[in-house]
């Protein structure tokens, strides 16, 4: 394992948390949104995370080598995707974006976004970069240790 490997790790994930946390506070700005661009309520997003391709920093000994994963190189971002599902209808026949006609006429589709999950993943990508700050910090301070013991 490199010496900035476990650096080049957290920072990944610590990118990967940004863009989430991006993506969520969208989401949180748009939660009332009735009318894009595209025409149609707002569809919240999410971040699809994946790891790494590439062989993994380290391998295990002991392990036989089809069950070996290794720890990994740290993740990657696939892709931002739309959640297609329906928002809710609520009646109101006077606002200028209620459904005209058919069965659902007088209603307005809201985004799909729920306040309260997107605060509580808001919380959780806050906590993953505050852990990959501390990996990232904690490997600094031991790479001090490491320049001390030669003095």
């Amino acid at each position: 394992m490199g010496l900035f490997s476990s650096i080049n790790i957290a920072a990944s994930g610590m990118s990967a948390q940004r863009l989430r946390s991006d993506v969520i506070s969208d989401n949180i700005a748009n939660a009332s949104t009735t009318r894009t661009q595209n025409g149609g309520a707002f569809k919240r997003s999410r971040v699809i995370l994946a790891p790494k391709d590439g062989q993994p920093v380290f391998r295990n000994p002991f392990i036989p080598e089809d069950l070996n994963g290794g720890a990994g190189k740290g993740i990657r971002v696939m892709e931002i995707a739309k959640d297609l599902s329906e928002g809710p209808l609520v009646y109101d026949p006077t606002h200028p974006h209620a459904i005209i006609s058919g069965p659902k006429a007088g209603y307005v589709e809201y985004p799909n976004v729920n306040i309260v999950n997107e605060m509580v993943d808001l919380i959780a990508a806050s906590r993953s970069y505050e852990a990959n700050s501390s990996v990232i910090q904690g490997s600094k301070e031991m790479f001090q240790r490491a320049l001390e013991i030669g003095r």
